[in-house]
């Protein structure tokens, strides 16, 4: 079991036993961490990488060893955060492939409810992956529009839809953002676990 300071990302102090590619890690993950809450609070473009250092609690030093620069952590973050979103989907399909209609729509709505769930659970990440993107620059949006692409090819999927299909899966990836986007910068999490429900009936007379 990992040293609890370590898991909370805080390195244990005095001699730790961590190799330096785990005090690394550590330092990493601090750093992403405090990115995406000092930019929950202050926005993108307030945010300096001073903030970061003080709020990850790691020198300057440190963060250059990691990052060239504010965007640089951004875009890692967003892509960590990206990954951990595609994979848990994924994850959460299950075992359900009969080719039911009813199964293809219980597949997605339980990847509706594990993409809220990790909304809520992360708000911070969150906001920086659908609001704070916007200010991150072109590279950030290509990115972000890559990251809806596979989802909702994942979508497709689920639903056993063929390309002729695909808009509408579109439209409710990009729905789903929507909605959510406002909620999310006004905190009302419960709005958005509340989501679940009329975006499954919706999919489901979709699929009908």
């Amino acid at each position: 079991m990992p040293n609890a300071e370590v898991a909370a990302g805080r390195l244990p102090r005095g001699r730790h036993g961590l190799s330096r590619a785990e005090v690394a890690d550590t330092q990493r993950k601090r750093i992403l961490l405090a990115l995406a809450e000092t930019m929950a609070a202050k926005g993108y473009v307030a945010t300096s990488v001073a903030d970061v250092i003080k709020a990850a609690g790691v020198s300057r030093e440190t963060f250059y060893q990691q990052f060239s620069s504010k965007q640089d952590a951004f875009m890692a973050a967003f892509d960590a955060a990206g990954e951990l979103a595609v994979h848990t989907l994924v994850d959460a399909r299950g075992d359900l492939d009969d080719g039911s209609t009813d199964q293809a729509v219980e597949r997605f709505r339980r990847g509706l409810r594990t993409y809220l769930t990790n909304l809520v659970a992360q708000p911070a990440f969150a906001r920086m992956f659908l609001v704070e993107v916007y200010a991150a620059g072109p590279e950030a949006l290509v990115r972000r529009a890559a990251f809806q692409a596979r989802v909702v090819d994942a979508m497709v999927d689920d639903l056993g839809f063929g390309e002729d299909r695909r808009f509408a899966c579109e439209l409710m990836v990009a729905a789903t953002a929507a909605m959510v986007t406002p909620m999310l910068v006004a905190g009302d999490l419960e709005a958005i676990a509340n989501l679940e429900t009329p975006i499954v009936a919706a999919m489901a007379r979709l699929t009908a």
